[in-house]
Order: structure tokens, then sequence, then C-alpha cells
């Protein structure tokens, strides 16, 4: 890690993608734009649904433009299966987030810059993740907290959520969405599992579900299989597939 800091090629800017202004020298010679800031906390956003608009909707579309000014040759916008039919702030906001990229990617399609967008659902172990409370809860000799034990949800790796962004961003055409086929996990087997690995004899307490949660998410809606392209790990959905269904 202290190896790839030393590299001249990393420069760390501190700003805000809701301040335009703060962002435009971090896009200067640059290539390619991997767009992850997000408010992605679910509870979080139901409180403040304004400030997730802010980070998760216009800080994105600050990004596009910096983009643009910067003549950048490709950006990827992660997303979330929460956007997905969204029931809550962070999903709407994020799906919102898909249609600016989308629209805007419309207008620029001859302007040299490649707007793509993937979505995928929980990396395992990411920050902010239920895996590392768990293990936090273990560590402590705490209760592991499991909101709803039929609950699922869509299990990725820190690398195929990178595969996928890879992906994305040496196959995608202007506007594409791509989706990794992902399985899905009860949240009390996920909480079992980490016990097991972990040889744990922590209790687990059932604490209900939290604001604006869903039981079961979906990554991708029935409207947008009609016109997905099955590329074998991936579902990639092109925005202007034209499809007639009797």
């Amino acid at each position: 890690m202290r190896k790839a800091f030393a590299d001249p090629r990393l420069k760390f800017y501190i700003g805000d993608v809701r301040d335009l202004s703060s962002i435009d020298n971090a896009f200067y010679r640059v290539d390619y734009v991997f767009s992850a800031a997000a408010l992605k906390q679910v509870p979080s956003c139901e409180f403040f649904p304004l400030e997730a608009t802010k980070t998760n909707v216009l800080g994105s579309d600050n990004v596009i433009t910096a983009c643009l000014r910067a003549k950048v040759k490709a950006a990827v916008f992660l997303s979330t299966d929460k956007a997905a039919y969204p029931i809550n702030a962070m999903g709407i906001t994020k799906a919102l987030m898909e249609k600016n990229v989308v629209a805007r990617s419309r207008d620029i399609a001859d302007k040299g810059t490649k707007l793509c967008l993937t979505r995928y659902g929980n990396v395992l172990a990411s920050r902010g993740s239920v895996v590392p409370l768990f293990l936090d809860q273990i560590a402590k000799g705490e209760p592991l907290t499991v909101t709803n034990p039929k609950m699922t949800r869509f299990l990725m790796s820190l690398d195929q959520a990178i595969d996928l962004v890879l992906y994305a961003l040496e196959h995608g055409e202007q506007g594409d969405l791509f989706v990794m086929k992902a399985k899905a996990a009860e949240i009390m087997t996920l909480a079992k599992a980490v016990k097991e690995l972990k040889h744990a004899s922590n209790p687990i307490h059932i604490i209900g579900t939290r604001h604006g949660e869903k039981r079961f998410e979906t990554l991708v809606t029935a409207e947008e299989m009609v016109r997905a392209i099955d590329l074998g790990d991936y579902f990639k959905i092109p925005y202007d597939a034209l499809v007639n269904v009797l």
C-alpha cells in the first residue's frame, strides 16, 4: 500500500462533489473517472433526503460536468440495487442519478466522453456494511444484531465489484448499464456464517427492520429485462434499445 501511495501519478485532493469548483482541478489530465461518492446509508437518507439528493444526484451531475470540461475519455458511475423499484430516499436518489447519467449521455453522444453505469448489491466487508458490524460485535462479546432474519440481500466480493466496474469501462457504450449476476442470502444465514467463521458463540438478537429498508432487493427490473443483453456473468441494459413486445 505504501509503495502504491509513492507512485508519482497518484494525487489526493480535498473536495466535495456538491461543489463543482472544488473538484475541477482533480480532473485535469485524467482519462478515466470512477464516480463512487454517495450517501449510501438507508436510514440516514430517510431522515435527510435533501442531503442525499445533493450528493447522489447533484453531486454526480457535477462529476459529469467536470468530466466534459476536462475531456475525460470515459466515466463509470456506481449505483445500487436499491435504485430498482426504489422505496427509500437512498434508492430514489440513486435511481434519479442513473436517469440523469443516461439523459446526459444522450446529449453528449458525439462529444468524446463516454458515460456508463454499474449497479450491484452489497459488497461484502465494505465500509458501513453488515459484515464489519458483525465482526466488531463478536470482538466486543456483544450480540449480533439482525434486523429481519428473512431479509435477503445480493452479495458480491470487493474483487467482483472492481471487475464489474472495469468491465463496464472496457465494454460499455454511451449510456449502458451493467449488472452482475449475483446470488442472494438471508441476513440470518450471513450472521451464522460469520459466527462459524470466527468460531464465535455470541447470541443473535432480532432488532426489527430499519427505516426505509426493503425485505427483498431487485437487481434488474422486469422492464429492464425486456431489453437486457445477457453477457454471461453480466447483463447489459442499453439506453437506446427499442423493443417491440406483443
